[in-house]
Formats: C-alpha cells, sequence, structure tokens
C-alpha cells in the first residue's frame, strides 16, 4: 500500500512544478529578494514563505549572501535525503534483497516489520557504516570536492545543491560514479533548464519531508494520519523513531 501511496504522490508533483514561462536564476549571490523572486517561480501559490524570518538573519556574522546560501543548501539537501527516505521507506516496506545480510549469513530485516523496526533489527555496525558513510560524503561535499572543482563554498558566492564530482577519487584510489548525473546526460543541458530542473527538485523535495514524517507520524502515533489507517499502510511502531542505535537510547536522556 505504501508503494501505492508513492505512486500516487509522484503523480501530484506536476502540481508543485514551476512556471516554465517565468525564468527566475539562481543567482550565486542571493538576497532576500532574489528568494521571494525564487520561491514564486517555485509555487506561484504560496510564493515566498518564512514565518520565522529566517532569511533575515545573519547566521554567525556572516552577512545576508552568507546566510542565504547556508539556508538554501539547508533546504536543498535536506530535501534530497527526505526523497531518499521516502523512496526506502516504500521500498523495504515491500522487498529486501535475497542475499544474507551479514557475512554470517543472517537474513535481512522481514518486511512484516515496519522500517523503523527494520533499522532497530540491523546490527550496530551496519548502522555505523551507513552513518559513515553519509558523514564521508558531507566531508567531500564541504572540503575535498570543492578544492579539487576549484568551486566556492555555497556560504562564499559557490552554488547551493552544487554536488561537487568524485573525479580525484577515482583518479587516486577506485572507479566509483558521480552522485550527480553519473552518465553525463546533463553536460548538453542549458543553464535555463538546469535552474528550472533544481526548481523542481526543491518543490519535490518538501513534498518528500512532509511525506516522510507523515509515514513516521502514523506508524508512531495512533490516528496522526488517518488517510493511511483507512488505507491498511501503518504498522504501530513502539520504539524511540529517532533513537539512532537502540529503541531507548536518547541524545537528551531518558527513555
Amino acid at each position: 500500500m505504501k508503494l501505492l501511496l508513492a505512486s500516487l504522490l509522484a503523480g501530484s508533483v506536476a502540481a508543485f512544478a514551476p512556471q516554465q514561462a517565468s525564468r527566475v536564476t539562481t543567482s550565486i549571490h542571493e538576497t532576500r529578494d532574489d528568494l521571494k523572486s525564487l520561491a514564486e517561480a517555485q509555487n506561484p501559490v504560496v510564493k515566498f514563505f518564512d514565518p520565522i524570518n529566517l532569511s533575515e538573519q545573519d547566521f554567525w556574522d556572516t552577512g545576508e549572501e552568507a546566510t542565504i546560501g547556508f539556508i538554501r543548501q539547508a533546504e536543498i539537501k535536506h530535501g534530497r535525503v527526505a526523497m531518499m527516505a521516502f523512496s526506502g521507506f516504500c521500498v523495504q516496506s515491500n522487498w529486501h534483497w535475497p542475499w544474507a545480510m551479514t557475512t554470517a549469513g543472517d537474513p535481512f530485516p522481514s518486511t512484516d516489520l515496519s522500517p523503523e523496526a527494520q533499522w532497530d533489527a540491523i546490527p550496530e555496525a551496519a548502522k555505523w557504516q551507513i552513518i559513515l558513510l553519509a558523514g564521508a560524503f558531507e566531508v567531500w561535499d564541504e572540503t575535498v570536492g570543492l578544492r579539487d572543482e576549484g568551486k566556492s563554498h555555497y556560504m562564499k558566492g559557490g552554488r547551493p545543491g552544487d554536488y561537487p564530482s568524485f573525479s580525484r577519487f577515482r583518479e587516486d584510489v577506485h572507479f566509483v560514479f558521480d552522485l550527480y548525473d553519473p552518465f553525463g546526460f546533463s553536460k548538453k543541458m542549458s543553464e535555463e533548464k538546469k535552474e528550472r530542473r533544481l526548481a523542481m527538485e526543491i518543490n519535490n523535495g518538501r513534498l518528500a519531508m512532509i511525506g516522510i514524517f507523515g509515514f513516521l507520524a502514523a506508524d508512531k502515533v495512533p490516528g496522526s494520519v488517518p488517510l493511511l489507517e483507512q488505507w491498511g499502510a501503518v504498522i504501530p511502531y513502539n520504539g524511540a523513531t529517532m533513537a539512532p542505535f537502540e529503541a531507548n537510547f536518547s541524545l537528551f536522556g531518558g527513555n
């Protein structure tokens, strides 16, 4: 049923697509007015939405452009993670790999479990592998990859969301695909089309953030998402949703 829901949401994404008639570039140097123009192109109904005035802040005394670069990078990154999480939630609710999960021959957690319970069921070493890999991607994005390509940091005039290539890693260590466009399909893409697709990606990421937290809330809090319960897409979970290593672990103490 979660797979059906994913298909329905994918079809509804077109409603969040930006108007093609208005071209608003994601300027490398951005101000609050630029954000307003971009927001209207992304969603002409909602337009600019900043209820807690984040765009008016000055993070770490770095100035308006650096602060907005940080905010835009954070939203794009969280949207990408949410899209992966939403897709993974739907997939692992229905399938898992047919081979053994560990060298000892242990199988992957059953699809009868909720994805949250599946996470609890995998070995701690596997969790560390996932977390450290995500951390390695972050380090490459913030430091190594930028230096290799001669790009600027997103808080210093760089383009938010522009993940660097793994070219140096391929040359010095071993072959690995780039995260973005591994087969080079975008090389001949116009800048206007790239900007339009980035705006679509941001909209899809926003929808995915709502979607994944809807799944988590439905499994944890009975009745919180009635539609999912009506569709039979809820598997109750009694653990701590935000516990990274064990069900009774908390960064803030207590259970």
